[in-house]
């Protein structure tokens, strides 16, 4: 996962979330198989949003260097730079809803 983007994330979040539910079936509830945790993929995603940034940094040090064309850097930096904003965003999702759990009454 190269790239990081809202509808990859979505697609992601339905997919798991249908995967979780249960499955009816004429002798009952039927437990849906087992996916990826949650942890895994948060572990996943932060990996690739590492990766994609280090990726910007190597594009960066080759143009330096010249031996990289500049559409390449540019596209490299900005694919980085929308990871960083994506990460922060749902960093601040999870701090707020964190936030909105501890304000809850007991």
């Amino acid at each position: 996962m190269a790239n990081v983007n809202p509808a990859s994330a979505i697609a992601a979040y339905s997919s798991t979330a249908r995967a979780a539910m249960p499955q009816a079936t004429a002798e009952g509830i039927q437990q849906a198989p087992v996916g990826p945790t949650f942890s895994s993929m948060v572990t996943s995603a932060a990996e690739s949003a590492l990766q994609t940034s280090k990726t910007a940094e190597s594009m960066s040090m080759q143009a330096v260097a010249g031996n990289a064309e500049m559409s390449d850097v540019v596209t490299a930096v900005a694919n980085a730079e929308v990871t960083l904003q994506t990460v922060v965003s749902v960093r601040d999702r999870v701090v707020a809803a964190y936030q909105d759990i501890i304000k809850m009454p007991i």
